[in-house]
């Protein structure tokens, strides 16, 4: 996890709040950086963490995780974490033989002939549901999703998705008092999908804090990588008035990100 971050945030592994719908957007530029952090963090926490890994096979979480601190084989062996590899699960469904399998399985919808993500909801719902020992064991559950943007490319409708995204909500945020973390990608090129921008839009609304990373406007720089736009809506979380926002530019090293106020960058002063 990136400590900057967390004194940005207010939080720490020790004490976060519960309930929280998270969001991540980025345009330009790649903003699973914040995903791989959220993965950490909830893992440090102790939290049961469920991870929905859309665009990566697990050895890349594993390998950007050790460099964070934490050993995701060690944690999904000991029941702590339960990772949904999407690659190789679609590769399972999609070459399988005879006929159409269950929808109810997690990646079902790849060959249904109307898409919908009753099968990834249940499985979700299944692997954060805890017995009194496991309560015990773990703290909040939490749901991490990477992407929801690639579940628009294999041709499950924004409105499945954010069924999907209700139903998880409902389940995990509210019910369960854990958090849920989503990732969704903004490109420039993109931006004339009005599928893609339905998504944003109504999460962006649903979300108790987004977290939208944007890369230069000037194009690249070694020294300053993008900039981070945090914005807490108000009302959320018990803030009242309006949304609060905060602006960073940001850099990304091997082991960490460091933030700094937009323009104080040794690169500019």
């Amino acid at each position: 996890m990136f400590p900057e971050l967390n004194n940005i945030l207010n939080t720490s592994p020790d004490k976060f709040e519960q309930g929280q719908f998270i969001l991540v957007s980025d345009s330009k530029t790649d903003g699973t950086f914040l995903i791989h952090h959220f993965i950490s963090f909830y893992l440090k926490a102790g939290c049961r963490v469920c991870v929905l890994g859309l665009v990566q096979s697990f050895s890349h979480y594993s390998a950007v995780g050790q460099r964070l601190g934490v050993s995701l084989p060690q944690a999904r062996e000991k029941g702590q974490l339960v990772f949904l590899e999407g690659l190789r699960g679609s590769l399972d469904v999609l070459l399988q033989d005879g006929p159409i399998p269950d929808t109810a399985q997690p990646l079902g919808f790849l060959r249904s002939p109307v898409p919908e993500l009753r099968g990834l909801f249940e499985f979700v719902q299944s692997s954060l549901s805890s017995t009194e020992e496991e309560v015990a064991a773990w703290g909040p559950p939490v749901l991490i999703v990477d992407d929801l943007s690639v579940l628009l490319s294999l041709g499950v409708s924004p409105g499945a998705v954010l069924d999907f995204v209700h139903y998880c909500k409902v389940a995990v945020c509210s019910r369960m008092q854990g958090n849920m973390v989503t990732l969704v990608h903004n490109e420039e090129e993109e931006l004339g999908d009005e599928d893609s921008e339905l998504l944003l839009r109504s999460l962006t609304h649903q979300s108790s804090l987004t977290l939208q990373v944007q890369g230069l406007a000037t194009g690249y720089c070694r020294d300053i990588h993008g900039q981070m736009e945090l914005r807490w809506r108000g009302g959320s979380q018990g803030r009242p008035g309006r949304d609060q926002v905060k602006l960073f530019q940001y850099k990304v090293q091997d082991k960490g990100v460091s933030f700094f106020a937009r323009g104080t960058s040794s690169a500019v002063l």
